[in-house]
Order: C-alpha cells, then sequence, then structure tokens
C-alpha cells in the first residue's frame, strides 16, 4: 500500500506501433488500423504495418508453384501499399511495410515484432472464424508469446 501511496503516475508515449492487418479479412482489420493509425498520428510515431502471406492457406500444389507464390506476393505488396497510403494521407508521417510468410502468430512474434522493435503492436480480432490461421485468429497467440504491450481491438 505505501508503494502505491508513493507512485505517480506516468505519461506513456509510443514511438514505433506495429499494426497486423490480414490480407484477406479488412472487417477484423479495419477497426485496429484505425486505431493504430490515430496513435502513431497523435504520438508522432513510426507506423509498421504488417501481413503475412499465410502459406497454410495454400493447398499443396499452389505451394510448389513459384507463379502462385509470386503472385500472391504481389497482392499482398499492393493491399500494404493501399495501407501505407491511406496512413499517410491520414498524417502518419513515417510507415514501413512489411511482408512475411508462414503461420501469422509465429512470424509476427518470432519475425516481425524482434526486426521492428515496436512499443506497442496492434491486432484485430477475427470474429468469425477464429479457428482460421489468420491475423485475427492469432491474436491471442500473439498477446501470450510478444515480449511488447498488444492491443486487440475489436
Amino acid at each position: 500500500m505505501d508503494e502505491l501511496k508513493e507512485y505517480k503516475v506516468k505519461k506513456i508515449e509510443y514511438s514505433k506501433i506495429l499494426i497486423c492487418v490480414d490480407s484477406d479479412d479488412f472487417t477484423s482489420s479495419k477497426n485496429a488500423f484505425n486505431y493504430a493509425c490515430s496513435l502513431a498520428k497523435h504520438y508522432g510515431a513510426e507506423l509498421g504495418i504488417a501481413s503475412v502471406l499465410e502459406t497454410g492457406d495454400l493447398n499443396i500444389f499452389q505451394s510448389l508453384d513459384p507463379e502462385v507464390l509470386k503472385d500472391r506476393r504481389n497482392e499482398i505488396k499492393e493491399l500494404l501499399e493501399t495501407y501505407g497510403q491511406k496512413a499517410k494521407t491520414y498524417g502518419v508521417k513515417n510507415v514501413h511495410l512489411m511482408v512475411t510468410e508462414g503461420n501469422p502468430g509465429s512470424v509476427i512474434v518470432e519475425k516481425v515484432i524482434p526486426s521492428f522493435e515496436p512499443d506497442l503492436v496492434i491486432v484485430g480480432v477475427e470474429e468469425k472464424n477464429r479457428h482460421r490461421n489468420t491475423i485475427g485468429s492469432q491474436a491471442s497467440k500473439i498477446v501470450n508469446n510478444s515480449r511488447v504491450s498488444v492491443s486487440v481491438i475489436r
């Protein structure tokens, strides 16, 4: 109790925010993206926008076809460029786009977060089908395994 009495609230500032967006689920990403852009603009923070090519969504033939993988990578890159432009139009000054591949929860925790080193990670939650292997369905894995704060937005 004495520790609480002596405690003074300190302002939290964010300098790097990471938003993880689903390439095939705009519904779960929309509110999280709005929140991330709002915070990044407010704090003048860098905004990392990441999406994962979910290799588990591809059948064996697709995953072995270089053209299918190339097309899918290009789709995600275009999607991220659109998100990046939307963030800049909103007023976010410093935007980084990241395309990765694999299991969304694992890749974000093991590769994206250590590489970008954000102060805060923001993810949306997939409402419809939480058993799919998307970023929105992997929110709990990201929360439980991240070494930085994670905000889950509905």
